[in-house]
């Protein structure tokens, strides 16, 4: 709103600007031509015909004149005999230039045609433009300079004021808006302001709140109920089909589809409970008051994953040598760095290596798991956090490893950053933030 008031009054000055030098012709030129009337009345009241042969002396040459001039050349006086003239307009002003005694000056000249004893004669009175010149400069000046301290000045008393009338929004912005990450904690306290439409939007946002709060408790009810409704039947399902394996009278062939059977429920029953967890991750059902050593969970990570790296021949490295600690949910942290470490196994080469290392980045603390393995694509870095997105079809699982840490991650305002070459290898770099936030 400033920088438009501004920009209205610059536009003000620029068109005031343009006039000005009219503006001011106008009135000086309406000045001089009164004051050369003046000048011109005295002097056809005090005419007689000495003063014309003192004016002109050969009357023979009706083209002889005689001047007067002023010392500094301000304003000269010329009366001349000239031939009658139809429809000549008796007195007229203009603008010329006159050569005086050798110097050249810009005049405001009146031209007076008149009759003396039947004889034509033209009077010329000239007032110098010269100072009118200088003094239209200096105004010029003045008011420009006048103007641009006045646009100033506004500019910062709207800036100001303005910023005063938008406390109130900025308040509920800052204390509503940006700070609320779950409708539990958002505070209703009225914001104290004389807007009647900042009270609106205040009253507005409690009630749009209010109305989001009580979705969210159903949305948390009906996650509880689906939890129980979808895993208890299926629990049921894999009790019976396990007491069928029981049977000594089935044949191989139905003992093969029982068994396949139970493997897919049990990948039912994960793929639930992963999509379970990223919905409470989302919903902030999670606390995160824990303290969390990184270099305990990536030693705790090794032992625990140490068949699966034997199996595969893969060499792992563990350079971290910083005993950080972070506030937050120790569980998410576990499954967080775990599905990373996990990703970097099923991905790699047969006798490739995974490096665990840490540091400080800009005071930021940091951790980078690389692998060795086949590497990623633009594309495939891109949509690589997607729900159900496979880097190859070649590998078992669901595709919910990678989306489940990036919403551990968002939790607890941790940065994800993933740098790969085809067929080279994968990083992925975790960015702590500077101090411990969590939803």
């Amino acid at each position: 709103m400033a920088i438009f008031n501004a920009l209205t009054r610059l536009l003000v000055i620029l068109v005031l600007w343009l006039m000005l030098p009219i503006l001011v012709e106008n009135v000086v030129y309406r000045h001089i031509n009164n004051g050369l009337i003046e000048k011109k009345k005295k002097f056809i009241d005090h005419l007689n015909q000495q003063e014309i042969n003192d004016f002109i002396e050969n009357e023979d040459d009706s083209t002889e004149t005689y001047s007067q001039f002023s010392t500094l050349h301000s304003e000269f006086l010329v009366l001349s005999r000239v031939p009658a003239k139809k429809h000549q307009k008796r007195t007229t002003f203009s603008n010329e230039y006159r050569i005086i005694e050798g110097e050249e000056n810009e005049y405001r000249i009146l031209h007076h045609y008149f009759s003396y004893e039947n004889e034509n004669y033209q009077l010329e009175i000239g007032s110098s433009l010269s100072e009118v010149k200088d003094l239209t400069f200096i105004i010029k000046l003045f008011i420009i300079v006048v103007l641009v301290v006045i646009l100033l000045v506004t500019f910062l008393a709207d800036t100001f004021y303005i910023e005063y009338l938008l406390k109130p929004f900025y308040k509920i912005i800052d204390t509503k808006i940006r700070r609320v990450n779950e409708p539990e904690v958002f505070d209703h306290t009225p914001i104290n302001s004389k807007s009647r439409d900042f009270r609106e939007l205040d009253l507005g946002l409690n009630q749009m709140m209010d109305r989001i709060a009580e979705l969210f408790k159903k949305e948390k009810q009906f996650i509880s109920n689906v939890s129980h409704e979808l895993l208890t039947p299926i629990a049921l399902l894999k009790n019976k089909l396990e007491n069928l394996l029981q049977n000594d009278s089935l044949d191989d062939n139905a003992v093969d589809k029982i068994a396949g059977s139970l493997k897919t429920l049990d990948m039912l029953k994960k793929i639930i409970n992963n999509l379970l967890l990223i919905s409470r991750i989302e919903n902030n059902q999670y606390e995160a008051n824990e303290k969390i050593n990184f270099q305990e969970i990536i030693n705790d990570l090794h032992e625990d994953l140490q068949d699966r790296i034997d199996d595969k021949g893969i060499q792992f490295i563990n350079k971290m040598e910083h005993d950080f600690a972070f506030t937050g949910n120790k569980t998410l942290i576990h499954i967080l760095i775990y599905n990373l470490v996990t990703n970097a196994i099923k991905y790699n080469k047969p006798d490739g290596s995974i490096s665990i290392s840490d540091g400080f980045l800009h005071n930021q603390y940091f951790i980078s798991i690389t692998d060795s393995g086949i590497g990623l694509n633009e594309s495939q870095i891109e949509n690589i956090f997607n729900r159900f997105a496979r880097v190859s079809s070649d590998q078992e699982g669901q595709g919910l490893g990678l989306a489940i840490a990036k919403s551990i991650a968002g939790f607890h305002h941790i940065e994800i950053k993933v740098n790969s070459v085809l067929g080279e290898g994968t990083t992925f770099t975790l960015l702590v933030p500077e101090t411990s936030k969590h939803n």
